[in-house]
């Protein structure tokens, strides 16, 4: 990728985090239900994964697969490091927040699990017939 798209997504990524961040208030998504918060990550992981398959298959051929693994990079290693400022250090709960906002957690995970298949089908799609 080229450097001006490394910038593009780290913006993305930041305003994204800033959005939920703000969604979260007053208690960071403490004051909803275990059920709630699992339907919440279960209905906001298809129209991510979405956007990061349509913006993976733009990627030259031979390609998708790295630029999911940046992906996943840029959606689980910054949000990861802005919830430990937030949560782990301004909250006052170290790394505990891992457990205490396990919700926020799935999320540096998941990209790990679910990108770079979709990239590794991407580029394969392109190389059968």
């Amino acid at each position: 990728m080229k450097p001006h798209n490394h910038l593009r997504i780290f913006i993305l990524v930041t305003t994204a985090w800033l959005l939920f961040w703000a969604a979260g208030l007053p208690d960071y998504y403490q004051q909803y239900s275990t059920r709630t918060m699992i339907f919440f990550d279960l209905i906001i992981l298809p129209p991510i994964w979405f956007i990061i398959y349509l913006s993976v298959k733009k990627a030259r051929p031979g390609r998708a697969f790295t630029a999911s693994l940046w992906w996943a990079f840029y959606i689980s290693v910054p949000l990861f490091v802005y919830d430990l400022l937030y949560a782990g250090i301004f909250l006052g709960h170290g790394l505990n927040f891992l457990g205490t906002y396990w919700y926020l957690t799935v999320y540096y995970i998941l990209p790990w699990i679910i990108f770079p298949p979709t990239g590794r089908f991407i580029d394969k799609k392109r190389i059968s017939p």
